[in-house]
């Protein structure tokens, strides 16, 4: 085994970065993680690593390039790919160029822990075992430091199981003094559930059979060492190696020289909680990846049909008979469109309009809202009085809040006490609970109820979409998932505690900023025209038909491409017409990305409204930072359409 094998993990994705970085390190590996592939370069460049944890889609460098990097300049580096856009292209891609093995996301810890282990030869058990034997022969002072210094347990058993030895660390971790162990049989220590196989852990070698990893098993905690009374809140898990003892004067090791078992057990359960995590938020990561493509999908059915409908309302008098029908169509549009705008909160990206707030006046606003509807509900507030300002969606975190309220008032069916709290808060980086968080200042916002609380079940599952605990019809089970999105896209995070029958609090920590804050800008709610030419460019022929009748209506000239490529043709045709182009994101083949790095290329000033059914984040924003003038979502109405282009036709150069 090598010593403190240094590990390189190389990905996009922060949390996934961290989770991973804590898990591995409590399995004693030395851990460098980046979502750069030039700070992966180096970190190359400046340490020798046995293990490089790559991801395909790095931001800056493709992981296939760093694959070369690593070849020509650290070729003893073993190179793992571990990603979620797997494909066989990828894996044989990867493999060619020497990686070791190729793990698709999803995964199990273990699954990459035994990755890891055979990559590097590892024979830990036989590691452990000599360095066992090598303390046995130095003097019982120095000897007896290291074991009762142990964070582990390290203990030794006679033949017939009962406790000849066993450190005091015994104490601090499961509640019991050692001495009171002597002499008791190892199952005094053992879950119910788990003593069958704790027969073998502990016996193995009676049998001449070889344990050559480690046993995971519950062990009881104490209430006290002379009540024997189990706690009822959780038992802890821990990992057994143990390894038998036999008489010395015979050679061979056969079951009737078997004197007895030595051997270490090490707490776990923090480990368990944190792969716990991890699996939650690769889980998530896939669900939100699903919740995107589908609003997004949904976006553009919504775009045809309130274009359409926006164009017979054009053309109609508000006395007609059929107006208010057309109207109540238009508002199920929106609740639609309202739907799928929670599939976003919650799917990768899903943040729009940030500005700089004070969260006090958001939970004192939204609490008086709740409670004028919810008049049997008593909401305690306390708020920090100087709260530091954070950077958010106000109409997001608005959502956010009002859906904890709503859970908080189904959990407290006969009236209760919803309590709402805000305070300055520093993240130092080393708090397990919150290891996603990069440590700095934060605004954590408490959401209290003393309702009927969940189980350990539900709360593992509360963040899903479309996981509900109400009856059919009573909700879509998208509220918690798109808060933990919103949160999440904020740089933040979402924690929930609760026991059943006394309640739940959910924990809300978002990045404060050095930003001052901003007004409110003006909205119109007016039919801007235009004389311009526009170039309208998407996939869907529906999408464009109706977006062309709209602009003729708005007054605008109009030429339509069905793809990146015949826009640019397009564009250099008529390029000394065409004042604006409005560029769907979403295209197969040659994407909005390209498209407009194409037309900037022909004509760097050219004017640019991005269109999309996903939100502005993601690629979007990238493109935006790149110098495109504008973003609007679909669906959009004719009076959002008509603003925007006068708002980006008009600006200054």
């Amino acid at each position: 085994m090598i010593n403190n094998p240094k590990i390189l993990i190389a990905d996009d994705e922060p949390r996934f970065c961290e989770c991973l970085k804590i898990l591995l390190e409590d399995q004693g590996y030395d851990i460098y993680a980046t979502t750069s592939g030039k700070k992966a370069q180096q970190f190359l460049l400046e340490n020798q690593f046995d293990i490089a944890l790559l991801d395909i889609s790095i931001p800056d460098i493709s992981g296939l390039e760093l694959i070369d990097f690593i070849n020509n300049n650290s070729p003893n580096t073993i190179i793992i790919v571990v990603t979620g856009n797997a494909c066989l292209d990828l894996a044989v891609n990867s493999l060619r160029k020497g990686a070791f093995d190729f793990i698709r996301k999803p995964f199990e810890f273990e699954e990459l822990l035994t990755t890891i282990q055979n990559a590097l030869s590892q024979n830990k058990l036989k590691i452990e075992n000599n360095e066992i034997n090598e303390q046995l022969e130095i003097s019982k002072d120095r000897y007896r430091y290291l074991v009762q210094n142990s964070p582990d347990i390290i203990y030794t058993l006679d033949k017939d199981g009962h406790f000849t030895f066993i450190s005091d660390s015994a104490e601090h971790i499961i509640g019991v003094k050692s001495q009171s162990l002597i002499g008791k049989h190892y199952t005094h220590l053992i879950h119910d559930e788990d003593l069958e196989k704790a027969k073998w852990a502990f016996n193995e070698r009676r049998t001449g059979k070889r344990a050559n990893s480690w046993t995971e098993l519950r062990f009881k905690s104490f209430a006290n060492e002379d009540s024997h009374v189990t706690c009822e809140v959780q038992h802890a898990t821990f990992e057994l190696k143990s390894t038998g003892m036999y008489d010395d004067n015979l050679k061979k090791q056969k079951a009737s020289n078997y004197i007895g078992t030595h051997g270490v057990a090490r707490n776990i359960s923090d480990r368990k909680k944190l792969q716990a995590q991890l699996q939650q938020a690769q889980k998530l990561e896939s669900l939100g990846t699903l919740a995107g493509g589908i609003a997004h999908d949904f976006n553009n059915l919504l775009m045809i049909i309130q274009g359409n409908l926006s164009l017979v309302l054009m053309e109609i008098n508000s006395s007609n008979n059929q107006y208010q029908r057309l109207k109540k169509i238009e508002e199920s549009i929106q609740s639609a469109a309202s739907l799928t705008n929670q599939l976003l909160g919650f799917a990768r990206g899903g943040k729009y309009n940030a500005r700089t707030l004070y969260i006090n006046a958001v939970l004192k606003e939204t609490a008086h809202m709740f409670g004028r509807t919810k008049k049997e509900i008593i909401i305690l507030e306390k708020y920090e009085k100087n709260i530091w300002p954070i950077e958010a969606d106000i109409g997001q975190i608005k959502q956010v809040l009002l859906n904890l309220y709503v859970n908080a008032f189904h959990a407290m069916p006969a009236g209760g006490e919803l309590r709402l709290s805000s305070k300055n808060c520093m993240i130092n980086g080393l708090s397990e609970k919150r290891f996603s968080l990069k440590p700095g200042k934060y605004v954590q916002i408490s959401v209290t109820d003393n309702g009927t609380g969940m189980d350990e079940k539900t709360m593992q599952r509360i963040f899903e979409p479309f996981f509900t605990t109400k009856e059919m019809g009573r909700g879509t089970g998208l509220g918690l998932a798109s808060a933990y999105g919103i949160i999440k896209n904020h740089k933040g995070l979402i924690e929930v505690e609760s026991r059943l029958g006394v309640g739940t609090t959910f924990h809300i920590y978002l990045p404060a900023t050095e930003q001052h804050m901003e007004t409110d800008e003006n909205s119109f709610e007016v039919i801007l025209k235009g004389t311009e030419t526009v170039l309208l460019v998407d996939d869907e022929e529906n999408i464009l038909d109706v977006g062309k009748n709209i602009l003729n209506i708005l007054g605008y000239n109009v030429l339509c491409a069905t793809s990146g490529k015949k826009a640019i043709e397009l564009y250099n045709a008529h390029k000394s017409e065409i004042d604006i182009a409005i560029l769907d994101m979403i295209m197969p083949g040659m994407g909005g990305g390209k498209t407009y790095d194409a037309l900037k290329i022909i004509n760097p000033k050219l004017k640019v409204l991005l269109c999309s059914g996903y939100s502005e984040a993601g690629e979007a924003s990238e493109i935006l930072k790149r110098g495109c003038t504008g973003f609007i979502k679909k669906p959009f109405n004719v009076n959002e359409l008509s603003e925007k282009l006068r708002q980006i036709i008009d600006e200054q150069a």
